[in-house]
């Protein structure tokens, strides 16, 4: 599928950080309609005050959905974090991973939180048993994002396409659930995520620059890596003499 322009993705691209001047930046962007975040991303941008940085994010981005992570591994902190995450603002959705680290699965508790209303995101994701799983503590009637890992899976030397699919069977029956394609590894991975019908991509820094890219013109783009190497071995001066 070639694609002319990113605004012919029917994809929702998320962008993934949680850098501050980098997320206003993004949140001008029509073609960026969410944000993801988690501890690890927060901690890499130097985030010490977690309460103040969702804040002061959510105070300047109110027209699009911004996710926050728990950072527990006891449910019951789980949920105390939730509802005040929840609490934040409308435009909040609540991330919970899909086990804590004793592999205990967290279905109960998302049951409880959606039960109340309260919009999760459920991460970290990478069976289809588990898309199972999630989807039967799901409400109908209170949106929800199921992430799905397909570039760890790829990671692993499997292909995540039959995954993905079957992640979207599994949630079609659900009117206000969406897929969310997860750690995204190259920039075709969006046109792959848009033809296997998930409602979403994340998209990390690194995508986002190559998004000029979509669909550019490959004899172009083998000039300009000719040009490249010509001009890389030109600066460091290499000579050949027998």
């Amino acid at each position: 599928m070639d694609r002319t322009a990113i605004s012919d993705l029917k994809i929702k691209l998320f962008a993934d950080g949680a850098e501050k001047e980098r997320m206003l930046e993004l949140a001008g962007k029509p073609y960026i309609t969410g944000f993801t975040t988690n501890p690890t991303l927060m901690r890499k941008a130097g985030v010490t005050d977690y309460a103040a940085f969702a804040k002061d994010i959510l105070a300047a981005i109110t027209d699009k959905p911004i996710s926050f992570e728990v950072f527990s591994d006891e449910f019951a902190e789980m949920e105390r974090q939730a509802n005040i995450i929840n609490s934040w603002g409308p435009n909040v959705y609540v991330k919970i991973p899909v086990t804590n680290t004793k592999h205990e699965s967290s279905g109960l508790l998302i049951r409880r939180l959606v039960e109340r209303g309260v919009r999760v995101n459920v991460t970290a994701i990478l069976t289809v048993e588990q898309v199972a799983e999630i989807a039967g503590v799901l409400s109908p009637t209170v949106p929800s994002i199921v992430s799905v890992f397909a570039g760890r899976i790829a990671d692993t030397g499997r292909d995540p396409v039959p995954y993905m699919v079957a992640a979207k069977k599994i949630l079609a029956a659900n009117p206000v659930a969406e897929l969310l394609w997860a750690s995204t590894r190259e920039l075709y991975n969006i046109i792959q995520a848009e033809e296997i019908g998930c409602h979403i991509i994340t998209v990390t820094p690194d995508i986002l620059k190559k998004l000029e890219k979509l669909s550019y013109d490959l004899d172009t783009l083998s000039l300009e890596t000719v040009k490249m190497f010509y001009d890389d071995g030109q600066k460091v001066g290499y000579s050949l003499y027998e």
